[in-house]
């Protein structure tokens, strides 16, 4: 059976290998792509927000209750920072990890982003530490709401 077997393979192959195929015909008469005409690619016009990478802090030694205070607090400046404009985008990390979270801003420069992050609760008391870089991406490339 497995020698049947082995023969039939080889014949397969063979014949898989000897085959011709007809190349597809090329198609004609396409329109010829406009990338001034195209507003979904780059436009030239790029803008920095800032990617602000939240990391387990030095001091993650609360007990449950002030944990949990803290994180209410978290919530509430990212809240605020949202309204005012300057937080575009947060959330956490889905691991367990020494990344906990992120955020993209908007602010003028690194100086302004260091005061908003140091505004958080979870980041004053320690729980979390931030690291922040420039971020750029294509004016109305994105909807941020």
């Amino acid at each position: 059976m497995r020698k049947f077997f082995l023969f039939l393979l080889s014949i397969t192959t063979l014949f898989a290998c000897n085959s011709t195929t007809e190349n597809a015909p090329v198609a004609t008469g396409s329109p010829k792509y406009d990338l001034n005409a195209d507003t979904s690619v780059y436009s030239g016009e790029m803008k920095r927000y800032w990617l602000v990478l939240l990391k387990s802090g030095n001091n993650r030694s609360q007990d449950s209750a002030s944990a949990a205070k803290i994180q209410s607090a978290h919530m509430a400046n990212i809240n605020r920072l949202a309204k005012e404009g300057k937080l575009i985008m947060a959330g956490p990390i889905g691991a367990e990890a020494d990344l906990r979270g992120i955020f993209i801003m908007d602010a003028k420069d690194s100086t302004e982003i260091e005061a908003l992050v140091n505004t958080d609760t979870a980041v004053i008391t320690g729980r979390l530490k931030m690291e922040y870089y420039p971020w750029w991406s294509e004016k109305g490339k994105f909807i941020f709401k």
